[in-house]
C-alpha cells in the first residue's frame, strides 16, 4: 500500500504544527520552507485539514494555521482515513466498480483484507503526539 502524497503531506503539516511551542502558530510558507515543497500543494493540504477539524486558519496578519484540537486526540489512522480517497488495495474491495474476472477464483481476498485491517491497526495504535515525538534521524522516541 502507498499513502498518496496528498496523505503525507497532511500528516507531515500536522506533525510540524505538533512540534510547536505554544500557542503553535504556523505559515503555510514557513511549512513549505522547512519541508521544501511546494506552497500551493500546501495550501490545498491546509484547506481541508480545516475543513476535517484537524487544523484552524486564522486570515491576516498575526494569522496562520494551528492544531485544533491536542496532539494527543488526533490518530494517525483517522488522519490516514479522512485525507485517504481510496483505500482499496485490490479492485475487488470496491463492490460497485469491480471489474476482476478472477474474484470467483480468487484466494487472496480475504489475506489482503486482512494485511489492509492489520496496516490500519497499526497506525490507530498511534496519535499525533507519538509521531510528533520521534527522532526523525533515528525513528526512535525523543
Amino acid at each position: 500500500m502507498q499513502l498518496t502524497q496528498f496523505t503525507d503531506l497532511s500528516l507531515r503539516l500536522l506533525i510540524y504544527l505538533a512540534r510547536l511551542p505554544e500557542p503553535g502558530l504556523a505559515t503555510i510558507a514557513e511549512i513549505a520552507d522547512y519541508y521544501q515543497i511546494s506552497r500551493n500543494h500546501l495550501v490545498k493540504v491546509a484547506n481541508s485539514l480545516a475543513n476535517q477539524g484537524f487544523i484552524i486558519s486564522t486570515r491576516g496578519k498575526g494569522g496562520g494555521i494551528q492544531l485544533a484540537r491536542p496532539a494527543y486526540t488526533i490518530g494517525l489512522g483517522e488522519v490516514v482515513r479522512q485525507t485517504e480517497l481510496n483505500m482499496n488495495l485490490v479492485e475487488c474491495f470496491d463492490i460497485r466498480s469491480n471489474q476482476c474476472r478472477l474474484i470467483r477464483n480468487c484466494f487472496l481476498k480475504a489475506t489482503l483484507y486482512e494485511a489492509q485491517r492489520a496496516f490500519m491497526a497499526v497506525l490507530d495504535k498511534y496519535t499525533l503526539a507519538d509521531a510528533a515525538s520521534l527522532d526523525a534521524s533515528t525513528g526512535q522516541r525523543t
